[in-house]
């Protein structure tokens, strides 16, 4: 096991359309492979966008009949490439959805499934409104898997708020952590550079987060800047405002070095609370008098 590779992260503008997205993808993910890339990632809902609930579930397609999946799986294949597809929007019955991400290996088989845990329910004040649990089944199983270069965790745009859901990750042998997403705007400029910087440096991961940019259909627009973050906290890439794709080299051993500088995974503690008004100053107070 070698544990030097190149990563690629795919930025695009999902469109309403499954299949004009599919080709938008597939140039992008060979515009990556021609830059040396072995593993290539895409971003949160690569396969569409579509702001109307009604159409999102007429267009959304079971597993076992997914035109992008299919496709993904037959380039990662023809290419000989590992190819995480951020997520597509998987119907798993007449009112519920998935938002699913696959980790296709070079035989083009499926090596993991992830179902996005944490729904995207906001109002943002630029005036867009969220509600992802209208229609999506959040997941509740913490994913894995194993690249010839280490481990990869799983996780889908919105599950970055949550960093325990990353340190779970990292306890789990995770070397690598996806975050495909579709960021908005309003938000990514305030909170997306810091938050990956954050959970890199938490759990002394590499962070791969290939994004979602401009303006969508009805007007939705997202932030871009894909970023691959290296374990210190350092951005190895940064994908701008446009399409496109970005690449860097990873080495496996940074991981261990970063850790071995602040050894935090190994440091949790058990603790009880929170109470208000309790703790040992009180206590010392109460004994002094």
């Amino acid at each position: 096991m070698s544990g030097r590779f190149t990563v690629g992260c795919v930025q695009m503008t999902s469109g309403r359309e499954p299949e004009a997205n599919i080709a938008a993808a597939e140039a992008l993910i060979r515009q990556a492979r021609d830059a040396g890339a072995e593993l290539i990632m895409t971003p949160e809902t690569t396969d569409m966008i579509e702001p109307r609930g009604r159409l999102t579930f007429e267009k959304a397609q079971l597993e076992a009949e997914h035109d992008a999946l299919a496709a993904f799986r037959d380039l990662a294949a023809e290419l000989g490439i590992w190819l995480l597809a951020g997520s597509f929007v998987v119907r798993l019955a007449a009112d519920r959805l998935a938002n699913r991400s696959f980790l296709i290996g070079p035989g083009g088989d499926i090596a993991a499934r992830y179902d996005k845990i944490h729904m995207f329910d906001v109002e943002i004040p630029d005036g867009q409104s969220y509600r992802e649990s209208r229609a999506y089944q959040p997941g509740g199983q913490a994913v894995t898997a194993d690249l010839p270069w280490g481990r990869l965790g799983l996780s889908v745009c919105y599950d970055l708020r949550f960093p325990q859901l990353y340190r779970a990750l990292a306890k789990g042998g995770a070397d690598f952590i996806s975050v495909p997403a579709a960021f908005t705007k309003f938000t990514g400029k305030a909170h997306w550079h810091v938050l990956l910087r954050a959970r890199a440096i938490e759990t002394g991961c590499f962070v791969f987060a290939p994004a979602q940019c401009g303006t969508h259909a009805e007007g939705r627009k997202t932030f871009g800047h894909t970023l691959i973050v290296a374990p210190w906290g350092e951005v190895l890439a940064d994908g701008g405002e446009e399409p496109g794709a970005v690449t860097a080299e990873i080495d496996l051993a940074e991981v261990e070095k970063a850790r071995s500088m602040v050894p935090s995974l190994g440091h949790d503690r058990p603790f009880d609370g929170p109470v208000p008004g309790a703790g040992p100053g009180a206590d010392l107070r109460e004994a002094g008098e």
